[in-house]
């Protein structure tokens, strides 16, 4: 299974994906989105340094740029060699960010997606949600060109996520995500099964 975690920025992803790659077990791989090539990797110390300003457009690029690599290198190989998939963000980030919040597009972005994902569609998306105050909050450092966007930032991609949520229903499972890591993890790994017994 190729499988992705949503959500806005402190919403538990990384956190969740790790347990989620430990839980499916030995030969799953876990990656993160921007980055898992080296050239990808790159391109995410461009995109979360708080130090530099980056058009909204240069920005969408640099995260369909480092897309491209990581499919092309890592996730198609992965899943042709039957490996499970655990991303911590994909394409429905790039919709929300830049082409709700920054103000890009959905559509505009959507097209984009579509040339860069081609058919490397996930088998199951997981939207952890929780409400941007109590995220804001999670965190009292914010080392993060992202986060540095403040609490009205945040609100704007929530929502954005509400809307690919219901756009895509039968792709995304929505997840309480503000009780404890054990417990949203629990509640991960059922949709988890259930996505995999329907085959």
């Amino acid at each position: 299974m190729f499988i992705t975690l949503e959500g806005i920025d402190r919403s538990g992803k990384t956190t969740q994906a790790g347990m989620l790659a430990e839980a499916l077990g030995k030969g799953t791989l876990l990656l993160r989105e921007p980055g898992g090539t080296p050239a990808g990797e790159r391109m995410r110390a461009m995109l979360k340094d708080p130090a530099l300003a980056l058009d909204a457009s240069a920005e969408l690029f640099l995260f369909s740029a480092a897309r491209a690599q990581l499919i092309s290198e890592v996730i198609r190989p992965a899943i042709d060699a039957g490996r499970d998939v655990v991303c911590d963000r994909f394409s429905d980030s790039t919709v929300a960010y830049q082409g709700v919040a920054r103000g890009l597009g959905v559509e505009r972005v959507g097209r984009l997606n579509e040339l860069v994902v081609e058919d490397c569609l996930p088998d199951l998306t997981v939207l952890l949600k929780i409400d941007p105050a109590d995220a804001f909050y999670r965190q009292a450092e914010i080392d993060d060109r992202f986060e540095s966007e403040g609490l009205e930032f945040q609100r704007r991609v929530a929502g954005a996520y509400d809307e690919i949520a219901a756009n895509h229903p039968d792709r995304i499972v929505v997840i309480d995500a503000a009780g404890a890591p054990e417990a949203v993890h629990d509640t991960v790994m059922q949709a988890v099964t259930q996505r995999r017994d329907r085959g």
